[in-house]
């Protein structure tokens, strides 16, 4: 930070003006290139998102139609013990020696025939999910593919605008922070909030039409003859960007 200081001399508040009013227009030259982009890396960011949304969900639809096939083959396993004790039971029948076991019997091959209903009625509903879910694969697929395919056009697109203007960008980068050595620490701080708020990325304007050239308010005579005069760096009552005499910039 002290080494910064020292290495920015001290300039008149003209000079300061100039110098600030040249790093805004390179600044506004640099923020001319990304809005050629316009939209577009918005628009990829966002298709990005989709898109990862969209795997998230057909992920978890796989991994719940996994789970509802391992469900049908317990089911199937279920059944099969079950007709295996039917089978069982029904052996035991030939073999009872008073009708208490023999109903007893009768009963357990009756429960297992229950559960194996009951398997079937399950099994039947598992398939029916999973043709469902195995539907909203396909559908999230299909739109997965057609997201894929915008991203692939909108990212090439950008690619070749960033290619277009990526020269020239880095020259202009390097230019800003050329201009920034030469700007005091304060008032760099204040040019790059005053930046940052500014929709238009504007924080140093001339006065135009005794208006501020950003925000177009009125500025009273005596403050526009402080500008004029160069007495202190003046901002506008009502934006807060830097003002500057259009004058001195016709004359430089």
């Amino acid at each position: 930070m002290a080494t910064k200081k020292a290495a920015v001399k001290e300039h008149s508040v003209k000079d300061r003006l100039l110098t600030l009013f040249e790093l805004q227009n390179i600044d506004s030259e640099i923020d001319r290139l990304h809005t050629i982009r316009g939209e577009l890396p918005l628009e990829v960011q966002d298709l990005e998102d989709e898109i990862a949304g969209l795997d998230t969900r057909i992920n978890k639809f796989q991994s719940e139609i996994e789970e509802l096939e391992k469900k049908i083959s317990e089911k199937k396993y279920s059944m099969q013990d079950s007709l295996d004790l039917i089978k069982k039971y029904e052996g035991q029948q030939e073999n009872v020696r008073n009708n208490r076991e023999y109903d007893a019997l009768s009963k357990e091959i009756e429960f297992q025939g229950l559960e194996i209903q009951l398997a079937e009625k399950h099994i039947k509903e598992f398939k029916a999910n999973i043709e469902a879910k195995k539907e909203l694969v396909t559908t999230a697929t299909e739109s997965l593919n057609e997201r894929q395919a915008d991203l692939d056009h909108k990212q090439s697109e950008l690619k070749e605008i960033i290619k277009e203007t990526e020269k020239d960008e880095k020259a202009l980068i390097k230019k800003s922070s050329e201009a920034e050595k030469n700007i005091e620490e304060r008032l760099l701080i204040a040019y790059n909030r005053l930046r940052s708020n500014a929709r238009n990325g504007l924080a140093v304007v001339p006065v135009e039409r005794d208006a501020c050239g950003g925000c177009h308010s009125k500025i009273p005579p005596q403050r526009q003859l402080d500008i004029k005069t160069f007495k202190k760096v003046i901002v506008c009552e009502h934006c807060g960007r830097i003002l500057i005499d259009p004058e001195v910039l016709e004359q430089d």
